[in-house]
């Protein structure tokens, strides 16, 4: 898998939530099921830094 960019702003975390529910029924070991995995890990990590949840 390539590296992706990070999300840097608001703007391409919402752009890449809409990109990711185009590919939710992507299957595992297609390209658009790896596009599906580089998204959801961008997003897991700017949500970790950015929307972190009171604990």
């Amino acid at each position: 898998m390539k590296m992706c960019p990070p999300i840097k702003n608001e703007h391409e975390y919402e752009a890449a939530l809409e990109a990711i529910e185009q590919l939710i029924e992507a299957e595992p070991g297609t390209p658009d099921g790896e596009k599906f995995d580089a998204l959801a890990k961008m997003i897991e990590e700017y949500d970790d830094i950015h929307h972190k949840l009171n604990e």
